[in-house]
């Protein structure tokens, strides 16, 4: 009897340490990943400083809204902001891909354009980007998907997709787009 004892004890003490080995194993990895991903951020992360992007740079008012480069990219920069998404409308161009530019000075914000692959966050501090190509011209409903304080309900924004036969940038590469109302 006392040798069955000895050998349920041996037993109970060999998976004892192997349970123990697995949890020191999940620790060491959660450990390892978390210290990992500190020092090395996921690729395409662009920061920015929230209380002075309206100042310089490319969020600067005036730098707002949809543009077409020299090499003829087109991207559209939104700033969303309590409780809007400033410009009111972005005008993009039927079939060509445009690139989203995205940031906040003040709380998390969604944005989604409907009926696109276009969806993300908007983090403070952070510049979201998105490309998608509009296969079809029309207007887009673009709401804030992230619940962002009592006038979240009114944050939206309207992506009017222009046909290529009507899209005409001016001398300095922009578009614009009345929304009515």
């Amino acid at each position: 009897m006392a040798s069955t004892e000895r050998d349920i004890l041996r037993t109970e003490l060999r998976w004892a340490v192997v349970v123990a080995g697995v949890v020191a194993v999940i620790i060491v990895v959660i450990v390892a990943s978390s210290l990992a991903m500190a020092l090395h951020p996921p690729s395409g992360v662009e920061r920015i400083d929230p209380a002075t992007l309206h100042l310089e740079g490319e969020f600067v008012e005036g730098n707002l809204g949809t543009q077409v480069g020299a090499d003829g990219s087109v991207t559209a920069r939104l700033v969303a902001a309590q409780f809007s998404f400033v410009p009111r409308c972005i005008a993009v161009p039927e079939d060509q891909r445009v690139t989203f530019r995205v940031t906040t000075p003040d709380v998390i914000h969604g944005f989604l354009v409907a009926g696109t692959n276009v969806n993300t966050m908007v983090v403070p501090g952070y510049v979201s980007q998105v490309s998608t190509t509009f296969n079809e011209a029309g207007d887009h409903l673009m709401p804030c998907t992230e619940y962002c304080g009592l006038g979240h309900s009114e944050m939206w924004n309207m992506v009017r997709v222009i046909p290529q036969s009507e899209w005409s940038p001016d001398e300095n590469g922009r578009v614009t787009c009345e929304i009515p109302g």
